[in-house]
């Protein structure tokens, strides 16, 4: 019989009905998850200050979402159907690749030492690889601030352009602003996709099935990047690119030029944390 990479990789990773991976090998005290040394005091590290520049993002950009729906179906053409197809097609695959490039820079580069997006920004993805279930833990708050936090930026630019162009104006370029919206929604849905990956109990029926036909990010596909040490599989959108993606070497190529170029061996601050004892 032959066995497929993925389902090898599987073989090692977490069990379903153990999502931190404590019980598939014996150990006196757990591997992973909350008791972790690393996670508690990662998990600490959240501030008053992210809580709150989390919520401002999150309410922002919710704002913003729905007032450049608004300009967009005010603008919809019947007969563009088709191009606005090809763009939520588009916007998605390319939230997917943008979630597979943060994800992989964050998880491989940096430290949570570094001043700003240290604690701010890969404080995060550190906790989540020693405690895989800590989001799920997670209020819709701090499980999405940032990603909000991201697209905020490119919406008001959206609002921006319906304010002061003419009718003619947006017409021209309505397809461009489709595409965008589209990779804005779904950068927004990406940590809450990523989240129901690693939620194995009372998730809704409809959030299952969208997940076993792989239109959001599958349980058993997330996985794979969570077999030690998380080096492929980056992408949490969809996670579509995954395979492709790991097919051509991407992130192992990157890897090797800036590894080669600066010294720097990728995941050297996620082994320092996963590594921690007390």
């Amino acid at each position: 019989m032959v066995v497929k990479k993925e389902d090898e990789i599987l073989m090692k990773s977490m069990l379903e009905d153990d999502p931190n991976s404590n019980e598939s090998v014996v150990t006196e005290k757990p591997r992973w998850g909350p008791q972790h040394a690393g996670a508690k005091e990662l998990a600490g590290q959240y501030t008053m200050g992210k809580r709150i520049q989390e919520t401002i993002c999150l309410f922002t950009a919710i704002g913003l979402i729905i007032w450049n729906f608004t300009n967009l179906a005010r603008y919809f053409q019947p007969e563009n159907w088709y191009f606005i197809l090809v763009s939520a097609i588009l916007g998605i695959l390319t939230a997917d690749f943008f979630s597979g490039l943060v994800h992989w820079g964050a998880d491989t580069w940096g430290s949570v030492e570094l001043p700003i997006l240290g604690k701010g920004f890969i404080r995060p993805f550190r906790e989540h690889h020693i405690d895989p279930t800590s989001i799920t833990r997670h209020d819709f708050i701090e499980t999405n601030g940032d990603n909000f936090a991201v697209i905020v930026p490119f919406l008001a630019q959206m609002t921006y352009k319906f304010w002061t162009l003419s009718p003619e104006q947006i017409a021209a370029t309505y397809n461009w602003e489709c595409y965008v919206y589209f990779i804005a929604v779904f950068v927004s849905l990406t940590n809450q996709f990523h989240k129901w990956s690693h939620t194995y109990f009372g998730l809704p029926k409809w959030i299952t099935m969208l997940q076993d036909y792989h239109i959001i990010l599958p349980k058993k596909h997330h996985r794979i990047h969570h077999v030690s040490p998380h080096e492929t599989y980056f992408c949490i959108t969809t996670g579509w690119l995954n395979y492709p993606l790991e097919k051509i070497r991407f992130w192992t190529t990157l890897e090797s030029l800036i590894e080669s170029s600066t010294g720097n061996k990728p995941r050297a601050d996620d082994f320092k944390w996963a590594s921690k004892t007390h």
